[in-house]
């Protein structure tokens, strides 16, 4: 009996890997999940370009079972169709509450270029059937151009033990970045134009030589490969979460998650063994596992009390992208899953 018990409160530690069905296959980038009344919520990246709308939504009334219910628009806002006509599709969509209204910051871009922005949209709601239900078009927030040594793209917004709001964001270039935020307006703060930096990756020693594409000549190079910035805290720390290598691939996609941790929520962060995530540090949190060959494009949602890591996973067999969600155990101090 005694031995059960250890068992049981061991096992309970555990993280463990929530099942979910339905309409899962082609999230990409899933925000944090969150809930509204009795309905669970979860907004991607549109992958099917067959599909009209924006920034898809997708709804479980368990956190099991999903389904498709919508999308946040219909159609690019205007001024980015003005300004980025080349965008063909709104990336990566963050979702927070706070200020009494729900903010979902999101990315415009297209492949390879740092030419991006990142926008804001507001809603009172989730639920459609509300009469307070209308997502509001705040406009832009924050821009990069091709002089820029980053990517304004893979938003995320955090909170900090003070009431402070920040978003990170940044895809390739010169890494992960992040700059202030006024919680009263959910925009760019004016009092604070720092460009604060967070990861990098590490230039290797012989890096591999990559044919350069005649439409996309300013691509960076593969080794620089990092993005989808997460920023959550665990008791004395923030962990910054993001996705090294390489996405969008199908089965020949590498992407996987690694986690640096700071006692500042600007850094510096760093890994399990003592190295900055500015100089190339990440602890791996997760990147291959049963059924599917890379992982990434990562949230993490407060669910129960516990955190859980969102994310999609390549399918080792049609590579196509799932949603996945595993409770995180951090009885290490160190972000840890299993049971995927």
């Amino acid at each position: 009996m005694k031995l059960i018990l250890v068992l049981a409160v061991a096992l309970a530690g555990c993280a463990q890997e929530i099942p979910v069905s339905g309409e899962v296959q082609g999230v990409h980038d899933p925000s944090a999940v969150v809930k509204e009344g009795d309905t669970w919520y979860v907004f991607s990246t549109k992958t099917d370009q067959k599909q009209s709308g924006e920034l898809p939504i997708h709804c479980s009334p368990d956190l099991h079972v999903w389904k498709a219910c919508g999308f946040v628009m219909q159609e690019k806002p205007k001024w980015i169709a003005e300004a980025s006509p080349s965008t063909k599709e709104l990336w990566a969509p963050d979702i927070s509450y706070f200020n009494g209204r729900w903010h979902l910051y999101y990315a415009y871009s297209a492949f390879g270029v740092n030419t991006s922005g990142i926008a804001l949209m507001t809603n009172k709601t989730l639920n459609q059937s509300s009469p307070d239900y209308k997502w509001m078009d705040q406009g832009l927030v924050l821009k990069s151009v091709k002089a820029d040594p980053y990517n304004a793209i893979d938003p995320n917004l955090a909170l900090d033990n003070k009431g402070g709001a920040w978003l990170s964001f940044g895809s390739f270039w010169t890494g992960i970045k992040m700059v202030r935020i006024d919680p009263a307006t959910g925009m760019r703060i004016g009092s604070d134009a720092t460009v604060y930096s967070l990861a990098l990756r590490a230039r290797p020693a012989n890096p591999p030589q990559q044919k350069v594409d005649p439409e996309h000549p300013d691509v960076p190079p593969d080794w620089q490969a990092i993005e989808a910035p997460f920023i959550v805290r665990h008791g004395d720390y923030y962990y910054l979460f993001v996705s090294w290598d390489l996405c969008c691939r199908g089965t020949r996609s590498d992407y996987k998650v690694v986690v640096g941790r700071s006692q500042d929520i600007t850094g510096p962060y760093l890994d399990s063994s003592g190295k900055s995530l500015q100089q190339g540090g990440g602890t791996l949190v997760v990147s291959k596992g049963p059924g599917f060959n890379a992982a990434g494009g990562e949230s993490v949602a407060k669910i129960d009390g516990q955190d859980v890591l969102v994310y999609h996973a390549y399918d080792s067999q049609t590579g196509a992208p799932s949603m996945k969600l595993n409770r995180i155990d951090w009885s290490t101090g160190w972000p840890r899953l299993t049971g995927n």
